[in-house]
């Protein structure tokens, strides 16, 4: 009972009033949240595109480099056919 009363002593009998947010600190908080939201959304949204792009990237160089490559063996395919052709079917002929 005597820490009650030291309670009330301390913190006065009148029950302390709940304050809640007014109207105009609520729209300020919305509006500030609809700020940042317009400023890093479209930013959230071009990282993103440029991350599949370079995804897509990537793969087309990888396809690239395979068909550079065998385009380098089919040339070299192509002028062992020239030789054969060319060189080697003459002398055999005669």
């Amino acid at each position: 009972m005597q820490d009650k009363n030291e309670i009330s002593e301390f913190g006065g009998d009148k029950p302390k009033k709940e304050q809640n947010l007014d109207f105009r600190t609520l729209v300020s908080a919305y509006a500030a949240l609809f700020i940042a939201l317009a400023l890093f959304l479209p930013k959230i949204y071009i990282t993103n595109q440029i991350y599949y792009i370079s995804r897509e990237i990537g793969d087309l160089s990888g396809k690239r480099d395979v068909l550079l490559e065998e385009n380098r063996e089919l040339r070299l395919k192509l002028e062992r056919m020239k030789y054969k052709n060319q060189i080697l079917d003459p002398l055999t002929l005669k």
